[in-house]
């Protein structure tokens, strides 16, 4: 059901379900600001947020084709050293990122680091 409806709009996903006798669930994502194909998230929030963001959040629009680039943008070490604790930092994520591998995740990234 999932691959037959994943293309679809969410008036077609949810007739379909329906005909199929399931009761439709509505879900979305949404991301902090998209322009000109670009997808931007500023993330000062928790660190799993920002492995949501890079392998859910801008994957989904990239294979939605509603973005072409996905921007991050984080708190570099020395203003994540000011703030609350479990805040990620850019080296920190630039690292995991980078460790993935070519092509993981599946979207361009570009990650900004913010220092004080």
């Amino acid at each position: 059901m999932i691959r037959k409806t994943l293309t679809m709009s969410a008036d077609e996903q949810k007739s379909e379900i329906e005909a199929a006798g399931e009761i439709p669930i509505y879900s979305y994502n949404q991301t902090d600001f998209v322009k000109d194909r670009v997808a931007v998230e500023v993330q000062f929030g928790k660190y799993a947020f920002v492995a949501y963001d890079l392998f859910v959040k801008h994957l989904a629009f990239y294979v939605g084709d509603r973005i072409d680039v996905g921007v991050e943008i984080l708190p570099m070490k020395s203003l994540q050293a000011e703030m609350s604790s479990g805040v990620p930092y850019f080296e920190g994520e630039f690292y995991n990122v980078v460790r993935q591998g070519r092509g993981v995740p599946a979207v361009p990234l570009i990650l900004i680091g913010i220092e004080p």
